[in-house]
C-alpha cells in the first residue's frame, strides 16, 4: 500500500519509513524542509511537500495514501496547549480525508501526553476510519536519539555526577526505535479500528541501573537526590525521572504478533554512542 507518513524525517519516523518499504509498501513522506525532502528520497520515500500546521496539505497527502501513520508532532512544551491543538486539529484534518474508506490511520501518543489527541483519533473510528493508537514509552533508544537519556548525559556532564531520585528503583518502560517502527508497521497492516497498542519493548528498566551507566560511562559519581535537589537541575525532566511506570506490551505482542529484537536500553547505552564514542 502506499502510506502516508507525517514527521517521516525524525527519529522514530524515519525508522518507520524504512521499515515499509523493507516490507513492501511504498512511503509518501510529509516534508517541510529540502533537507527532510532530500532525505525521504535518499531512503527510496516519495515526498509530499507540507507541515503540520498546513491542514489542507495533510488532507490531501491522506486522501492520496491507502493509510496513514502519524508520527509528527512539534514538540514546543513552552506552549504545549497550543501544541496539542495543533496535534489535534492535524488528526481531524487527516481523519476527513479519510472519512467512510475504512482505511488505517495510527496516531502516536507518548506517555501521558498527548491526551486530547489520541481521544479525537479514536473517535475517527465511528467515521469508519480504521484508527489506532500506539502508546510510547518515555524512552525510545538508539543512536541520534534527543529525548530523556540525552538530556540526563548532559546533565551528569555539565554537574560532575548522575543522579537518580530517592532509593532509583521506580522503572520505566523503554524500546528501541527500531523495534517501535515494527508496531506502526503492523498495527498499520492488521490492528483493529479503535485499538491502542503499547510498543513496550523492556516493561521495567530501573532508573538508578541507568545512571549506573551514565556515571560510569562518564567516570563521575553515582548519587541519590531528592526531587526537589533534581528538579533545580533536571528541571520539567525531574517528574518522568521520578516515576514508577512498569507497563506491559504482552496483548500487543499477542494481537499484532510483534516480537521485540533490538538491544534493551542499559545495552544499548553501554555500547558508547549515548556518551560520543
Amino acid at each position: 500500500m502506499l502510506v502516508f507518513v507525517t514527521g517521516a524525517s525524525g527519529f522514530i519516523g524515519s525508522a518507520v519509513v524504512l521499515d515499509l518499504l523493507h516490507a513492501g509498501h511504498r512511503v509518501l513522506g510529509l516534508a517541510r524542509s529540502p533537507a527532510s525532502a532530500a532525505s525521504l528520497v535518499s531512503a527510496g520515500a516519495l515526498v509530499h511537500h507540507g507541515s503540520l500546521s498546513d491542514l489542507a496539505s495533510l488532507k490531501s497527502g491522506a486522501a492520496k495514501a491507502d493509510g496513514v501513520v502519524h508520527l509528527a508532532f512539534n514538540a514546543d512544551f513552552s506552549n504545549y496547549a497550543a501544541v496539542c491543538e495543533m496535534d489535534r486539529l492535524a488528526i481531524e484534518a487527516m481523519g476527513e480525508a479519510l472519512a467512510g474508506t475504512g482505511k488505517p490511520l495510527v496516531v502516536t501518543k507518548m506517555g501521558r501526553i498527548w491526551g486530547a489527541s489520541d481521544v479525537a483519533a479514536l473517535a475517527l473510528a465511528e467515521k469508519k476510519v480504521r484508527v489506532s493508537v500506539v502508546r510510547l514509552p518515555p524512552t525510545v533508544h538508539g543512536e541520534g536519539e534527543k529525548g530523556f537519556i540525552p538530556m540526563l548525559v548532559s546533565a551528569a556532564r555539565a554537574g560532575g555526577e548522575s543522579m537518580y531520585i530517592g532509593d532509583g528503583l521506580n522503572r520505566w518502560p523503554a524500546v528501541h526505535r527500531l523495534d517501535a517502527a515494527v508496531v506502526f508497521r503492523l498495527a498499520l497492516e492488521k490492528g483493529g479500528a479503535g485499538k491502542s497498542f503499547h510498543a513496550v519493548g523492556e516493561e521495567a528498566v530501573v532508573l538508578k541501573d541507568v545512571a549506573g551507566v551514565i556515571g560510569r560511562e562518564l567516570g563521575v559519581p553515582v548519587v541519590s537526590r531528592s526531587f526537589e535537589e533534581a528538579q533545580g537541575v533536571l528541571g520539567f525532566v525531574a517528574t518522568p525521572v521520578s516515576m514508577d511506570n512498569p507497563t506491559s506490551s504482552q496483548w500487543t505482542r499477542e494481537v499484532l504478533g510483534w516480537s521485540p529484537r533490538q538491544v534493551g536500553l542499559i545495552a544499548d547505552l553501554e555500547q558508547g554512542h549515548y556518551f560520543g564514542k
